[in-house]
Formats: structure tokens, sequence, C-alpha cells
């Protein structure tokens, strides 16, 4: 083997293992940070006590709902079960809530007492507002933030993205009989560490296919993406 390719495969492993560790640090930004970041920019844009009251303590299942009733103005709990992904007595519990908080209005049919809508209160409007305008802030960072790339590195990144989704992330040896199973959103069976085990793996496995001029662009557009200030 020559050194040139000795001196490739070495790059290799180290941008692997680099890369390895930002998706670490990637995950636990979004997980510790992307929730509480939303929040902040929220508050800091409205006056009214009750809306800060409110989103102090709002998770984003209970914004999500929100979104789900302010975009449809008047919708049901299957509509929104069927959305989410979620049962509906979840659905029911967490409309209940955000009807104590004066977020939400229950309605019930004139001829069909079993058929309950959902409204949104003046309150649960201006959550709604300020979600939505958070939205399109987020959606225009990102549009600025991708506009640093050209389109070589464009149609790269996003190759790279559609791999990803087109990956399994558990693969199992040949002739192991697997059940599938329908998780309900919020009620992962998967031990954390061993998810993230299997990701680890995954993503490794991908890597490992690719060559050192293109590891080299990965490593560029994370640090870019998410280590630059």
């Amino acid at each position: 083997m020559s050194r040139t390719r000795v001196d490739a495969n070495v790059e290799q492993a180290y941008l692997i293992t680099e890369m390895m560790g930002q998706i670490g640090v990637i995950q636990k930004r979004f997980q510790a940070e992307g929730e509480d970041e939303e929040r902040r920019w929220m508050m800091a844009r409205t006056s009214d006590e009750d809306v800060i009251a409110f989103l102090k303590e709002a998770t984003i299942l209970m914004l999500h709902i929100v979104d789900a009733i302010g975009e449809s103005t008047v919708v049901n709990g299957i509509t929104i079960s069927k959305r989410f992904g979620i049962p509906r007595g979840s659905v029911s519990k967490i409309t209940r809530r955000l009807s104590e908080q004066g977020i939400v209005q229950i309605e019930s049919l004139p001829d069909n007492k079993k058929e309950v809508l959902f409204r949104l209160t003046p309150m649960g409007q201006k959550v709604f507002n300020l979600h939505n305008e958070l939205h399109i802030h987020i959606e225009s960072n990102v549009r600025e933030f991708l506009g640093r790339y050209d389109l070589e590195q464009m149609r790269f990144l996003l190759q790279c993205m559609k791999d990803t989704a087109d990956m399994s992330w558990v693969r199992f040896d040949e002739g192991v009989d697997v059940q599938e199973e329908n998780p309900v959103l919020g009620e992962s069976r998967t031990d954390p560490v061993d998810q993230a085990a299997g990701e680890v793996s995954q993503i490794l496995d991908m890597l490992r296919r690719l060559d050192s001029t293109k590891l080299r662009k990965i490593k560029e557009l994370i640090r870019i993406a998410f280590l630059e200030d």
C-alpha cells in the first residue's frame, strides 16, 4: 500500500472519529438548548404577562397542538391524534390542560355531545401567532445560513441528507426474525443509550464509504454549521 493511501486512511479514520464527536455535541445542543432558545425568543417578543407565564411552562407538544388548532380554526381530537401519531387520550389530556390555562376553548356539537371540537381563545391566538413568527424567523435564518455554500456544496449536503434519511439505523443479521412495532410518540421502548449507539454505528458505516475529499467537505460543513458563532 502506498504512503499516500496510508495517509488517506489515517486521515479518514481521524475525520470519522472527530465527526462522530461533533454529532454528539450537535445532538446535545438541540436537545438541551433548542426548546429553551425558542421559548426565550417568543417571550422576548410579547409584553403579555399571561402569554409569558404560559410559555414558561409550555412543552413542544403543547405548542404543536396549538399550531394544529390555529391552522384549522376548529379541529377535533381525531385530526390532532392522526397528525402527531399520539393516542386520543393524550390529546384529550393536553387540550384539557390548555383549556384550563385559557389557551383553548372546548366545544361540543349540539346534535352530538360526544364530538368535541377545539378552537383557540384570544390568548391562544397570540401564542399561535408568536409560534408562527418563530417558524418564519427560523426559516429565514436557515436560508441565510445555507446561502454560505456554493452549489456544489449544497448538492453534496442535500445528498448526504437524503442518504441519511434513507439509511436504516438498525441492522440485523440475516435470518434474525424481527417483529415490527409501531411505537407511540413520546413512549419509546428503546433505551436511549442503545439507540444512540446504533445511530453512531450506522453513521460510521456511511462515513466509511466516503473518500477523504468528501469527508473533509463534511467536516467543513459541520464546522460552519454548528461550531462557528
